[in-house]
């Protein structure tokens, strides 16, 4: 029961290190440099995903006939 324990537990040290050190950390793609930064290592292929436009319009200020907007307030003319 210990050499069944034991061989279960180095195998899975070795697989938790082998998963880790593939990407060096770096993520899917890259790679580690020779400096230690990520470089860009392979091809991603991303899917093309549809961005529609995001349109801000000022809210109108509305003012009492007789006066304008200035200064941050509607004020008499």
């Amino acid at each position: 029961m210990k050499t069944l324990f034991a061989a279960v537990l180095l195998a899975v040290t070795f697989a938790g290190f082998g998963a880790a050190n593939a990407a060096g950390g770096c993520g899917p793609g890259y790679y580690r440099g020779p400096y230690g930064g990520c470089r860009a290592g392979g091809v991603v292929v991303v899917a093309p995903r549809v961005v529609r436009p995001i349109v801000v319009v000022p809210r109108a200020r509305v003012c009492p006939y007789g006066s304008v907007w200035r200064y941050g307030r509607c004020r008499a003319y």
